[in-house]
């Protein structure tokens, strides 16, 4: 049984920073990519950043671009989301996902079979 568990979020002020983390269990996660999304009240839950299941190729979208790296330890089953100079507009709920997949990334949500519980960022002008 695939197990994403999420922690690091909080409330911080606008520019200021958090790390996110996800750890998983249950899975062979080298074999996994990665993905962080987020979802604010009210509305669709979004695509942030996605790394492949070796670390070689990231996406972002561009709302995060510059500001947000992700990075994967998989000898620690952990990907992590740093984010840095965040907004207002970055409060939401932030899940990790994982999607079986050899090359490459994706960047759907509908291409994730598994989800963590999401950890609350909330930042503050």
């Amino acid at each position: 049984q695939v197990q994403l568990v999420e922690s690091g979020g909080g409330l911080v002020q606008a520019g200021g920073s958090l790390r996110l983390s996800c750890a998983a269990s249950g899975l062979t996660f080298s074999r996994y990519a990665m993905g962080w999304f987020r979802q604010a009240p009210g509305k669709e839950r979004e695509f942030v950043a996605a790394i492949s299941r070796t670390g070689a190729s990231t996406n972002y979208a561009d709302s995060v671009k510059g500001r947000f790296t992700i990075s994967r330890d998989n000898a620690k089953n952990t990907v992590y989301l740093q984010m840095n100079s965040l907004k207002p507009e970055d409060t939401a709920v932030y899940y990790c996902a994982a999607v079986l997949l050899a090359y490459g990334v994706k960047s759907s949500p509908r291409d994730f079979g598994s989800w963590g519980q999401g950890t609350q960022v909330t930042v503050s002008s």
